[in-house]
């Protein structure tokens, strides 16, 4: 693996957006320290776009665009995105698929998922499940601690019944569709940024922790882990470009300083 201090500022120079996974990559042990928001609030006003790309529900990503110094939020595992609008100051959401193959995946989602609970013992769907809109989530390293081995346990049952489930730092994530964090944040790059989808992954910096970043990790040639990273590197089927000494936040705060440094550097 390459260190992240091997980016040169001329690559970061270049960078026209910055995608982020939010969980063990902004958070520090659960919590999202002040020095880290202000280094995202400094980046945006920079002039950089800043996307969180998040298996979290829709509730948090309404929450997010609406307060966090973001230009959207990519939800749900790319399920759906949040984005306020430059002229009416309106929150916008667009969800990658279409309202009535949506219902019929939910319904399907719902009862798969049931039958998952009831076959791993002490899985349960994480508390901030209410708040989805198309995947779910099954907790097993938050409110609970069942360890990789349920996880994996998890992952497979679901697999089994043809659902969609990837590992994030604190849940298994699980929804029916084709999409992923890569196909909605190109679509996002393209629809709300204006940035090619052939060139965003050589154009755009994707920074992420854990299983369920590994489609970003293998679309962006600027793809980056925070040093936490390190902990599910053997179990990581696409594997980022680069990582940083620091983990969590400070992981984070590295890189977004530096790339808010090279900004000013190429504006001066």
């Amino acid at each position: 693996m390459a260190s992240f201090a091997d980016l040169s500022p001329q690559k970061l120079s270049r960078v026209r957006a910055f995608l982020t996974d939010f969980d063990g990559t902004l958070t520090t042990g659960g919590e999202l320290k002040a020095e880290t928001l202000g280094a995202l609030e400094e980046l945006r006003d920079s002039g950089m776009p800043c996307v969180i790309v998040t298996g979290r529900p829709a509730g948090w990503g309404e929450m997010m665009v609406r307060t966090f110094p973001v230009h959207g939020v990519i939800s749900e595992n790319g399920g759906l995105w949040h984005r306020r609008d430059p002229s009416s100051g309106r929150i916008e959401k667009v969800f990658a698929e279409r309202s009535s193959q949506r219902g019929k995946n939910r319904k399907r989602l719902e009862r798969a998922v049931a039958e998952v609970l009831r076959e791993v013992p002490g899985a349960k769907l994480s508390t901030d499940s209410p708040y989805t809109e198309v995947d779910l989530a099954i907790d097993y390293n938050e409110d609970v601690q069942l360890g990789q081995a349920a996880a994996g346990q998890i992952e497979r049952a679901c697999r089994k019944r043809g659902l969609r489930a990837v590992r994030s730092s604190v849940h298994v994530n699980v929804w029916v569709g084709r999409f992923d964090k890569l196909h909605t944040a190109r679509r996002y790059l393209s629809a709300e940024l204006d940035i090619d989808a052939r060139t965003a992954g050589a154009n755009c910096v994707y920074l992420g922790d854990s299983l369920n970043d590994a489609p970003l990790f293998k679309g962006f040639a600027l793809s980056v882990g925070v040093g936490n990273v390190r902990d599910v590197w053997d179990r990581l089927s696409h594997k980022p470009r680069y990582v940083t000494d620091e983990r969590e936040g400070q992981g984070a705060l590295r890189v977004m300083r530096a790339l808010a440094h090279a900004r000013h550097r190429k504006s001066a």
